[in-house]
């Protein structure tokens, strides 16, 4: 968050706003301290339910999506880092960020209508379901009886298994965390398998077309 703070700052005039989200049904008391440490001058939300990620059908943290003046989506990515911080991030994203923030429709890492919608990650009809089971977990989580909010937390996985934010506030609040053993044995699973953890930003592409 400080550097995207730092990009903040230098592009804001731009007509630029950062809308930053942290999904944790801890609410303030979790993900506030976060925020108020990073000193962030940007929009900052604290989305209890997890409900921006069941909007844009987000399954991974962190997910970016660019909406432009008129309300359109124009991109929408997986493993949106602002840089890279050795063992994870990336510093290929923030540059596009700027051109975009700079250049608006003429950004040349802008999407047309098909290449949002099919890089918009399509839901089968059970993870339909996984968000109203997750609610009540949440729901129950919130109410401190942990039983039942574990319960409908793992239909909530068993009913969209691609969804790894599902998976994270899960662990977030067992023995290891939300990157610990539990994550990592699943993750590197899936990279045996010769699947990605976040879908390719496809940057270079999208630059010389």
């Amino acid at each position: 968050m400080p550097v995207w703070q730092a990009i903040y700052e230098e592009l804001k005039t731009n007509n630029f706003e950062i809308i930053s989200v942290a999904q944790d049904s801890g609410g303030e008391a979790a993900a506030g301290p976060i925020f108020d440490a990073a000193n962030v001058s940007y929009t900052a939300i604290i989305d209890v339910n997890h409900h921006i990620s069941a909007l844009y059908n987000l399954v991974n943290v962190p997910s970016g999506v660019w909406i432009d003046e008129e309300g359109r989506v124009v991109r929408i990515n997986e493993g949106t880092y602002a840089k890279n911080h050795g063992s994870f991030g990336t510093d290929e994203y923030a540059p596009i960020v700027r051109d975009w923030a700079i250049n608006g429709a003429n950004s040349p890492y802008v999407w047309d209508k098909d290449q949002v919608l099919g890089h918009i990650f399509q839901r089968t009809e059970d993870a339909e379901r996984a968000q109203p089971a997750f609610l009540l977990g949440t729901h129950y989580f919130t109410h401190e009886n942990e039983e039942k909010a574990e319960y409908y937390w793992t239909m909530a996985q068993e009913l969209d298994p691609d969804s790894w934010n599902y998976l994270r506030q899960d662990l977030l609040y067992e023995e290891g965390g939300s990157a610990g053993p539990e994550w990592r044995a699943r993750r590197t699973a899936e990279e045996g398998r010769g699947e990605t953890y976040y879908a390719p930003l496809e940057i270079e592409e999208q630059a010389n077309r």
